[in-house]
Formats: structure tokens, sequence, C-alpha cells
């Protein structure tokens, strides 16, 4: 019975989402089948956690759009996430929450759920909030190499402290509803390092082409926004956002488990 709720609270809310024009039809059907899970074999503490990350992600989307003008060009989709943006953000939760079926006294399954949304959240508030940056981006491989704003590996002051924000709240409310402070720093930590691996793979390895007509680096292939078809300069081609916003919720969930192994054999947290 609590699986069938969770596929109608999550039908009902992937529904929403989409005449919202917060997801497209794949991205409706993607998050109805990770909504399930998490709804229907977490609960309701999990549904919070995931719900805090998907609306405060969908609001940032839509906001300061005139600081926006110009960045969609840049990234590979837009704000109407479709399912490899969902399962590329929200992939990790979903498997730590079916695991919590078959380990439901263990504390690990919440620790990985928290921190591969910690990750993901502080990725998105920091490109969303990153905008709000006075100057340039500088490359997270070469701080000295300043580059347009929306550039992949590119990083700010304000977006850096937008990302630690972002996974405070979902190391917060991790906190908060499992009455367990032990995960507020593990969860914080680990989710903005996954926002900077994120950046790092942005930077280096994630497949990168070029407009021709416009002149222009992004991420959009084959065609770019003008219509042009754009040409692999960089990284592996394979490697698309989806699946760096994957690794950023996996290494977010690494960080997360050695932080805490860390922290929960030491003095600094009382068990």
């Amino acid at each position: 019975m609590q699986l069938l709720f969770g596929f109608l609270i999550a039908l009902l809310i992937a529904f929403a989402a989409y005449k919202a024009r917060s997801l497209n039809k794949s991205g409706a059907i993607a998050a109805t089948f990770t909504g399930t899970v998490i709804f229907g074999i977490g609960g309701w503490e999990w549904a919070i956690v995931l719900l805090t990350f998907f609306i405060a992600s969908s609001a940032l989307g839509r906001a300061f759009k005139k600081r926006k003008q110009g960045l969609d060009e840049k990234c590979s989709k837009g704000h109407e996430r479709d399912a490899g943006q969902v399962f590329g953000n929200g992939g990790i939760a979903t498997v730590f929450a079916a695991l919590y079926f078959f380990f439901p006294n263990e504390l690990w399954p919440w620790l990985g759920f928290s921190a591969s949304l910690a990750a993901v959240n502080a990725d998105t508030w920091a490109t969303e909030l990153g905008v709000l940056n006075p100057n340039p981006p500088r490359m997270i491989t070469d701080l000295r190499k300043v580059v347009e704003k929306g550039t992949s590996g590119g990083i700010s002051l304000i977006g850096t402290i937008a990302s630690l924000a972002g996974s405070a709240l979902i190391a917060f409310l991790a906190s908060l509803l499992t009455d367990n402070w032990s995960l507020f720093l593990p969860v914080t930590f680990s989710g903005l390092a996954g926002s900077l691996f994120d950046s790092l793979l942005g930077g280096t390895v994630q497949a990168m082409y070029f407009c021709l007509k416009d002149n222009k680096e992004t991420e959009k292939h084959p065609l770019h926004t003008c219509g042009t078809k754009t040409t692999h300069i960089r990284g592996w081609t394979w490697l698309s956002n989806d699946w760096v916003n994957f690794a950023c919720g996996i290494f977010g969930v690494i960080v997360a488990f050695l932080t805490f192994f860390i922290l929960h054999n030491s003095s600094f947290i009382i068990p």
C-alpha cells in the first residue's frame, strides 16, 4: 500500500511539474519512477528532502532571467528537465532509497541518499546563482584564466558560497528529520565537494562542442541554438552533462561516507 501511495503522490507531483513546464514528458515519466521508489519505500522524510531539492532547483532555474540571458546557448538543455536530467540528478538517491528497503535499520542508506542530493543541489545552486557574481568566473583547473559565465568548469566566489548553502540546506533537513546532527558536517562537506568535482569534470573531460557560426563553445550537440551543427573540440564524447551530474552525486556519497567515518570515530562527534 505504501508503494501504491508513493506512486500516486509521485504521479501527481510529476503531472503538476509537467504542466508547470519544469519537466517534459520523458522527465515526468522518470520523475514518477524515482518518486515512486523514494516516496513508496523511504516515506515522508525522504519525500521532503527530494521535494526540497526539486522545488528549490526549479525555482532557481526560473529566477534572474535577465542575468541568464545568452547562457542557454552554452548549456546542453534548458530548465524543462528531461529523463536524462532527472536520472542524472536523482538516480543515485533512488538507488539508496531502494537499498533502504533491504536495510531499514541502517543509517548509511539515508546518508547516501542525503549526500547525493546535497551534491546535485549544491551544483544546481552554484550554477543558477553564480550568474550573480559581479566578475566573470575563473576556470577551476587554472584560477588565473577568466572565462565567460556559463562555461563548464568555471567557478566564482558567489557560486561557491551558493553551493555551500545548497548543500547545507539538504544537510540540515537530513539531520533534522532523523534528529541525528552527526550527519550535518559530512553531508554539507560532501555536497560542496561534489559540486567542485562536477566543475572539474566540466572543465576537463566533459564533452564540449563549438559553433562556427556564433564562434562559441557549447554543450549542445548535434545542433547549436542557432541551428548550426556543432563540432566536438574536447572531452569524452559520451560524457554529457547528465553523466557529469550523476558522477557528482556518486562523488558526494563517497566523500560523505569517508567524512562520516572519520568524524564518527573521533572526538568531534559523539554518537
